[in-house]
């Protein structure tokens, strides 16, 4: 059938529509088990940014990784960059905290939305032992895309090791000066593209585990970022643009908050009382981080669809909104 597939647009609206016919239950349940993974996210990497500032209050966790890194990179040879190892060792340090948050809220959140949009389609299921039987797998495929993103950041790695290696060894760096700048600028833009995807892959993965229900295990998990890899490659430019709509989004929010909140730490005279915020700041980040929760919920919402796309070739003409949420509240007193 030479059906002609949705494009970004008419998924992000469709994904809005569905989210704004049934923002009793996006806005309450899905968005509040959200709530603890966003403020946490937001509360360390503002966390980091103002220790990577002061350099004195900065954590010996945060310090003993930026060493690693330092170390590293003077080992395998790559020019020295400040920029760019404090923005990893950010990165790990933020990555390696937020494993909790990750695998209680962030995972209940995406369970919840999964559990809703699919309700229609298994109505007699128990809500409580429906949204068990799919957290288990959840947080089995959550630990193996984490290691699936372990094992391209290495291969990265090692990838610009090997090219940097080269260019000294031929004598690049020396008869031409600015290679070196080239070549980290070409490793850079690899490394970004191969993030991107990666993380592309591995939200993919957790809504494909969510709606198949699947075991789970580390092989399961193979299977499903190959197909999810297969999807992409059919609809790189749909994916693409929706990862930037969405991600575009999350730093708008973040940005809000550093400026909104962590400017105001900052720049706090007394340092020692520097996270003593008055009531009305406080709840202001409370706010700013229930809207981050808000955009990881259309974030679910958004990748459902799309996997719509990819197993039925177009969206659905019309859901049955009203029986997918006609018990919504109960559900909430259940869980």
């Amino acid at each position: 059938m030479a059906e002609r597939s949705p494009s970004s647009t008419t998924i992000l609206r469709r994904s809005v529509f569905t989210f704004l016919q049934n923002y009793q239950f996006f806005t309450t349940t899905a968005a509040f088990l959200a709530f603890p993974f966003a403020a946490s996210l937001l509360l360390l990497r503002s966390s980091f940014l103002i220790s990577a500032s002061a350099a004195a209050s900065s954590s010996s966790f945060r310090r003993l990784i930026h060493a690693r890194i330092h170390s590293l990179f003077l080992a395998a040879g790559f020019p020295p960059s400040s920029i760019l190892q404090a923005k990893i060792s950010q990165t790990i340090c933020v990555s390696v905290l937020a494993i909790p948050s990750t695998l209680s809220s962030f995972l209940f959140s995406k369970a919840a939305v999964i559990l809703a949009l699919e309700d229609q389609e298994r109505p007699k299921n128990p809500p409580f032992f429906s949204f068990v039987k799919i957290y288990g797998p959840l947080v089995h495929t959550q630990i193996c895309n984490s290691l699936l993103a372990l094992c391209v950041n290495a291969t990265c790695f090692s990838f610009m090791f090997i090219a940097f290696t080269l260019a000294d060894g031929l004598g690049l760096s020396y008869y031409f000066p600015g290679f070196t700048l080239f070549l980290s600028a070409i490793g850079g833009l690899v490394f970004s593209i191969a993030i991107a995807c990666t993380f592309i892959i591995c939200n993919l993965t957790l809504i494909i585990t969510g709606v198949n229900k699947n075991n789970g295990g580390f092989i399961e998990a193979v299977k499903k970022a190959s197909s999810c890899v297969m999807m992409v490659r059919g609809r790189t430019a749909t994916v693409l643009s929706l990862a930037m709509i969405i991600n575009a989004a999350l730093a708008a929010v973040e940005a809000l908050f550093q400026y909104r909140i962590v400017m105001r730490a900052y720049h706090r005279e007394d340092e020692e009382t520097i996270w003593n915020f008055p009531a009305g700041v406080a709840l202001e980040g409370m706010l700013i981080a229930y809207l981050y929760a808000l955009v990881h919920v259309l974030d679910t919402i958004v990748g459902y669809f799309y996997l719509q796309i990819c197993q039925d070739g177009s969206l659905p003409s019309q859901l049955p909104i009203q029986y997918i949420f006609k018990n919504c509240w109960r559900r909430i007193a259940i869980l």
